[in-house]
């Protein structure tokens, strides 16, 4: 069973940093695509970065520059440091693997359970 831990979320003031982290466990053999995705109250969920196996990366417009997504292939963990933290970024981020490889073949969209970054003005 394939499970993802997100941690580093919290509070923080504007202009602050903080650094996301999901730690995937299970039998996965590699992830292809896996990124982070955030829902604020009241809002769609919008993917903020996705990273590929190869470490090509795409970053919604309002965070280029701030953001930054990486991942340890050998871990099978994604990161995500944000930088210059506006209240705007104030949501629930989630960790996605978009699809990856168990011992049962290709597997798409799993998610975890999300955690709450606040920034205060």
């Amino acid at each position: 069973q394939v499970q993802l831990v997100e941690s580093g979320g919290g509070l923080v003031q504007a202009g602050g940093s903080l650094r996301l982290s999901c730690a995937t466990s299970g039998s996965i053999f590699s992830i292809n695509a896996m990124g982070w995705y955030r829902q604020a109250p009241g809002k769609q969920r919008e993917l903020v970065a996705a990273i590929s196996r190869g470490g090509r990366t795409n970053y919604l417009g309002s965070v280029k520059g701030r953001f930054t997504i990486s991942r340890d292939n050998a871990k099978n963990t994604v990161y995500l440091q944000m930088n210059s933290l506006k209240p705007e970024d104030t949501a629930v981020y989630l960790c996605n693997l978009a699809v990856f490889v168990t011992t049962g073949g290709y597997e798409y969209d799993r998610w975890g359970q999300g955690i709450q970054v606040t920034v205060s003005s």
